[in-house]
């Protein structure tokens, strides 16, 4: 039987999913939020 808790203290997180998150959350993305907010000021003026 698999002992879970032996299995978690020898994770290791994947360097690549790290790095991944990095590029991720360092890119600034035009979200939904920002275009709706972008045409409710182009109709207003």
């Amino acid at each position: 039987m698999i002992d879970f808790e032996e299995e978690l203290k020898k994770f290791e997180p994947s360097r690549e999913i790290d790095d991944a998150e990095d590029v991720i959350y360092s890119r600034d993305l035009t979200d939904l939020m920002d275009i709706l907010q972008e045409m409710l000021r182009d109709s207003k003026s």
